[in-house]
């Protein structure tokens, strides 16, 4: 009994700080990413179309009976928007659709108004209003998006889409975007991983071997970053790397150009930002991992015969594995996420996936593609995580 209720009590402690994180953290990252399959846009502006087209087989456009239902629909969806009774329907189907056919946003409101007349014959008046509606392409846009759930965006982020069958096919070369955007992501957060790892290393080991009197000065000076504003830290960088910054005066200034080099807006300096915000990330596992060395075993190795080099390949190194391991996947996946660093020093081809994540979510409000896009980045880091447990492990980064 006494057990019982100790652990009631412990669960009861436990209870607010699990409510608050499913409050404030899983429930609105949860509602995000819904986002990427549901579809609640289209179905209540067109409800008797979306029935009309459910045996449709996509090959030509649709019977006459689909016809006289959009008619329907349209019409009451307009009575509703002018009624002004809850959110306006045809704004809110015609951007969903919109995503899907480009230049929807105004033919559904223009089918609308040409529909006002409910003496006007439906197929000519609403193929009349707009060439869209003679394609098959703009009839299936409405069956895809009839929900509740969906998989266009999803797709989108593959550069992939469904016909009008409904089969798979590829985005046109030139609309297929996502996947050489998720590529450069991943490539950038590599390449700024292993600079990191290049420079954390031999910086950690310094601060390890260092005397105790100096070491809290490195470490402090190793912390800086941490105590400065990000988008000061990137504005830094602008004024370094700028054609009349410090670096292109100190490079004239000693003679080594004749014109100003152009650092800014390319990957270069974005690298080099992005280094110098997540080299803490790197460098405290890997001090971590020296701290607990038994610096015997590679003394040993040098007593043995062995060359500095070997016995820091392998002694020191391998030992010490684990704090690289734990370093790499801390800067690996923050790097993944990185928005202000390659919006301000990078150029059109240096924008990472947060960057059209933002953009899709601030600019053409497709909650739907932002969401799918942010599923893609977490899938890429829930990958990244599980190479990591399964090469590594996190036991061996635990303290013994």
């Amino acid at each position: 009994m006494r057990a019982s209720r100790s652990g009631w009590w412990a669960a009861a402690l436990v209870a607010p700080l699990l409510i608050f994180l499913f409050l404030v953290f899983l429930l609105p990252i949860g509602t995000f990413l819904w986002q990427a399959v549901a579809e609640r846009d289209v179905a209540p502006a067109l409800p008797r179309t979306v029935l009309a087209l459910r045996d449709w087989d996509g090959r030509a456009l649709p019977p006459d009976a689909a016809f006289e239902a959009l008619a329907a629909d349209l019409r009451a969806a307009r009575a509703h928007d002018q009624a002004g009774v809850g959110a306006p329907l045809i704004p809110a189907a015609a951007a969903r659709l919109n995503s899907e056919v480009p230049g929807f946003r105004s033919t559904l409101p223009a089918t609308a108004r040409r529909l006002a007349d409910p003496a006007a014959p439906a197929r000519d008046t609403i193929l009349a209003a707009s060439p869209d509606w003679s394609t098959p392409e703009s009839w299936a846009a409405i069956r895809r998006t009839a929900g509740p759930l969906g998989d266009s965006n999803l797709l989108a982020v593959l550069d992939l889409r469904r016909d009008s069958t409904g089969a798979l096919a590829a985005v046109p070369p030139e609309g297929a975007i996502f996947r050489t955007i998720l590529l450069r992501t991943l490539w950038i957060a590599v390449l700024a991983t292993a600079l990191s790892l290049l420079l954390a290393y031999p910086l950690a080991y310094l601060i390890a071997t260092a005397a105790p009197r100096w070491r809290p000065w490195l470490l402090a000076g190793v912390m800086l970053p941490f105590w400065t504003s990000l988008v000061v830290r990137t504005a830094a960088w602008w004024v370094l790397l700028q054609r009349e910054g410090i670096v292109n005066a100190a490079l004239a200034g000693l003679g080594l150009i004749e014109a100003p080099l152009p650092l800014l807006f390319n990957r270069g300096a974005v690298l080099a930002a992005m280094v110098h915000i997540l080299l803490p990330f790197a460098v405290l596992p890997i001090y971590a991992a020296l701290r607990g060395l038994d610096w015997r075993l590679p003394r040993a190795a040098l007593s043995l015969g062995a060359t500095p080099w070997r016995s820091f390949w392998r002694v020191t190194l391998p030992l010490t594995l684990p704090g690289v391991g734990a370093g790499a996947i801390l800067v690996f996946i923050q790097a993944l996420g990185f928005y202000v660093t390659p919006a301000l020093l990078g150029g059109p081809n240096d924008q990472m996936l947060p960057y059209f994540i933002g953009f899709y979510a601030n600019r053409t409000v497709n909650w739907g593609l932002a969401a799918a896009l942010s599923v893609a980045l977490l899938l890429a880091v829930a990958i990244v995580v599980g190479l990591y447990a399964r090469l590594v492990g996190f036991e061996r980064t635990r303290p013994a």
